[in-house]
């Protein structure tokens, strides 16, 4: 069987998925068109710009600058705050879109996954066609485009996927992959970071043809994974597509931010939606938790993670992100984040409180009722179409 893997990546997806957002409750221009960004808080110096329109880049604004920066460039900017429910229920639209056509995918990120198309070739056919009918029905049926990269290995799916955007199709096959990755400059070699970019700049390689020639021995003098870098240059992979399977002894949602994130507000934002996910599972599965872990992961890729044992076992939204924001403050060190993530663990059946003098058990009785009607309200007419007054007071609320 030949392998043939796909790389399906949503095109500004933070953008775009707001812009789809605000169409569907009215909003009478796309987004995508006008000199806008998501950022973060304004109210603070070091809120920043998540994502950035066209029109946006072409006035030199960039993703990650500060938006008291890119304010300087556009005094008329458009700053929309992020929304990670929404973000969160896109992607889920668009992975199970994709799961109609094969159970063997990887997801990657919030906005892009990996798709082993060999495995149902017999089904659809030629690869390529497919590939376009796929995009154009996702643009279609939920209104934002995607970038497909075609190739035998998913390191050259990941790259032929960003050869060029938007809303394209690119094959990065074995016979074309010496061709189409030796003229790329070496920053845009997937795998090779900051740092290993510039230390390869300075030794005189700067395009992957560069890397491809260099001898053995004269990497081996600066770095210590010559073949890692070799296998890169030469589109050498053989990582499989691994899907993910349902474990019944834990229930987790992640979120991968579109630029590194070091403001401690813009990560709660990301808790309470995260929270709402991952409890209404949990509720869906009638099950209560009896352990709440945060997960973050660093700009080098490093994972960490803290949980906290309760006293009682819940599956309510408010205690869900009150203990998550509890943890972030225990371990969180003001890290750039790029992945923030909850994990519920110890899941029973059956549900006790352990109740004291302190504990207002009506308020809690309450809340639980609370997630319950709105739980059947977003699954009778869709998600998100309920949200509490706690969150529009946190994130949504304007000054007026």
């Amino acid at each position: 069987m030949e392998r043939i893997i796909m790389h399906i990546d949503v095109n500004n997806a933070f953008l775009s998925w707001t812009a789809v957002d605000l169409l569907k409750k009215g909003y009478k221009e796309d987004i995508r068109n006008r000199i806008c960004v998501i950022g973060g808080n304004e109210k603070t110096r070091n809120g920043i710009v998540l994502a950035k329109s066209t029109p946006a880049k072409k006035c030199g604004i960039v993703t990650a600058e500060t938006l008291y920066s890119a304010r300087k460039k556009v005094t008329y900017l458009e700053v929309f705050p992020p929304n990670y429910k929404v973000y969160s229920d896109m992607s889920n639209k668009l992975f199970k879109l994709l799961s109609e056509y094969s159970p063997d995918i990887e997801i990657a990120s919030i906005d892009e996954c990996y798709l082993d198309y060999g495995k149902v070739k017999k089904l659809y056919g030629d690869e390529v066609e497919f590939a376009y009918k796929l995009k154009d029905r996702i643009k279609k049926e939920l209104g934002f485009t995607v970038n497909i990269g075609i190739a035998n290995n998913k390191l050259c799916a990941k790259m032929a996927s960003d050869f060029s955007k938007p809303d394209k199709v690119h094959t990065c096959y074995d016979y074309e992959k010496k061709e189409k990755l030796s003229i790329l400059p070496i920053n845009e070699l997937y795998g090779v970071g900051k740092k290993t970019t510039e230390k390869l700049k300075m030794i005189g390689i700067n395009t992957v043809k560069d890397l491809i020639d260099v001898s053995n021995e004269k990497l081996s003098k600066y770095f210590k994974d010559v073949m890692y870098l070799k296998n890169l240059a030469n589109g050498i992979n053989d990582d499989e597509v691994i899907s993910e399977e349902f474990n019944p002894k834990g229930i987790s949602n992640e979120i991968t931010l579109s630029v590194n994130v070091n403001d401690i507000e813009e990560l709660k934002k990301a808790l309470f939606s995260l929270s709402d996910l991952v409890g209404s599972r949990l509720r869906k599965e009638k099950k209560y938790a009896n352990v709440i872990c945060v997960i973050l992961k660093d700009e080098f890729f490093k994972r960490k993670s803290h949980q906290k044992k309760l006293k009682s076992p819940t599956n309510i939204t408010k205690e869900i992100y009150n203990t998550s924001i509890e943890i972030l403050y225990e371990f969180y060190k003001n890290e750039n984040i790029r992945l923030i993530g909850i994990r519920l663990d110890d899941l029973t059946t059956e549900k006790y409180y352990q109740t004291s003098l302190f504990e207002n058990y009506t308020e809690r009785e309450l809340d639980s009722k609370v997630d319950s009607i709105i739980d059947d309200i977003n699954q009778k007419f869709g998600k998100s179409v309920v949200k509490k007054a706690s969150v529009l007071d946190k994130f949504n609320r304007k000054g007026n």
